[in-house]
């Protein structure tokens, strides 16, 4: 999954030498574990259950190339200490760009690379999935939420080779907003200081919530009710009609499930036999959400889900190795299983009355932050949430007889600009 929007290297070897180089450094710098992850251990050591789970989780990870060492000899994440000890160390460090002469991606989700192979084993799958093991992740990733707040944070946002101004980094991320259409630099994108230290941004929280300046994300069609703009800036993944109450979304297929998708809300059933469409966010894109649809705000709230469950698509054994697929084909799984935000609107066109909008959180610090309130009439384009660092697709969802149309297709490389038009509804309200 993490493949899917660039949050990690789509070349492995980039990935292993950048895990190697974090185990050689912690293997070397022993320190005390940080209290978050000391309560952690205590889970996992004081609950038969979790222990033998954890421990299973990492002796299934074959033991032989490319899962346990590198063509340079670093070993991999071997256990749940060592898992512990290494994530003791990210806790205090801010995701670095990963300046490669051929660009060959980043590592932005370091925690996720951790745990990258172990994810996919069978014991990796209820691990992930565990309840109380993810209320502790959700406290991890807070903690780390923290001190990617902080001032210290920001030491990253430099113009070295691993700083995200960098000539390389600066340059995708200019690249990425221009979406093959415009030609501008990042200072005439985003707003912030260029004269200024780490270009204005006090951490790394604030740069990955940075705003566009005035004008480069215009709202589309601004008077035509009709008109729905996007969401998020994003990717298309899939457009689907015609969903289920209830299916089997964590098959390849991954087809979607209303009910689970919206948590069993009472408001769900509306939902069953309309239309999803599904696009995923960029690493290196913008991450505020806005609203598709001028309306009010019926209902909005964050459900608690899962911070690193994959779809256990195929066996990872030591016969059959890793499906890649897993990773860059289970954004459908998610949206039924993850932390995600919920928020229904109330259009005020009635060719589209009730609608859902989901920002589903990936890994990491997966804050789904929803700043509209319930009762809130929103105009089309207003902001309505964004995720801090995190956050891997979105979905809009519409009932049963809306006719919408229009939507872009999957398999386009460039994102789809936020607020600009992704579908168009046909005026006449469904039965």
């Amino acid at each position: 999954m993490a493949r899917t929007g660039q949050w990690l290297p789509q070349d492995h070897r980039v990935h292993k030498e950048w895990l190697g180089g974090i185990i050689d450094h912690v293997d070397k710098n022993p320190k005390k574990l940080h209290p978050v992850l000391k309560e952690f251990k205590e889970l996992i050591e004081g609950n038969t259950r979790i222990y033998l789970l954890f421990s299973c989780m990492f002796d299934q990870v074959p033991k032989k190339k490319p899962y346990s060492k590198d063509l340079t000899g670093h070993r991999q994440v071997r256990d749940y200490d060592h898992m512990l000890q290494l994530l003791s160390h990210i806790l205090t460090t801010a995701p670095s760009w990963n300046d490669k002469s051929h660009r060959v991606g980043l590592v932005g989700l370091p925690i996720n690379a951790l745990l990258d192979w172990p994810m996919g084993t069978s014991s990796g799958f209820a691990v992930f999935l565990d309840p109380e093991v993810n209320a502790m992740f959700k406290k991890v990733l807070n903690a780390w939420g923290e001190f990617l707040r902080s001032p210290a944070s920001a030491d990253v946002l430099g113009a070295d080779s691993s700083g995200w101004f960098g000539e390389t980094g600066v340059k995708d991320l200019a690249s990425v907003a221009n979406v093959g259409e415009t030609s501008y630099n990042f200072e005439e994108m985003y707003i912030c200081e260029p004269s200024a230290k780490h270009h204005g941004f006090k951490s790394w929280d604030g740069f990955f919530t940075r705003l566009y300046r005035d004008g480069i994300r215009p709202v589309a069609s601004p008077d035509d009710e009709n008109v729905i703009v996007n969401a998020c800036e994003s990717t298309p993944y899939s457009v689907a009609h015609g969903v289920k109450a209830r299916d089997k979304f964590w098959v390849k297929g991954q087809p979607y499930a209303i009910v689970d998708m919206l948590a069993h809300d009472k408001l769900a059933d509306q939902f069953v036999g309309g239309t999803i469409y599904q696009a995923f966010l960029s690493a290196l894109s913008y991450h505020r959400w806005h609203s598709p649809v001028t309306g009010k705000i019926v209902k909005a709230y964050v459900k608690d889900g899962t911070y690193y469950s994959e779809p256990p698509f195929e066996d990872f054994s030591e016969s059959q190795g890793a499906d890649m697929g897993g990773e860059t084909v289970g954004q459908g799984y998610i949206t039924a299983t993850a932390t995600r935000a919920i928020i229904f609107i109330e259009a005020d066109n009635p060719a589209i009355g009730l609608m859902a909008f989901l920002g589903v959180g990936m890994a990491e610090v997966s804050t789904c932050d929803i700043t509209a309130k319930e009762g809130q009439h929103v105009k089309k384009g207003d902001q309505i949430g964004m995720f801090h660092f995190g956050g891997s697709t979105h979905c809009l969802l519409f009932r049963e007889g809306v006719d919408v149309q229009g939507f872009p297709q999957p398999g386009r490389k460039q994102n789809v600009p936020v607020r600009s038009e992704v579908a168009v509804v046909k005026s006449s309200a469904p039965s």
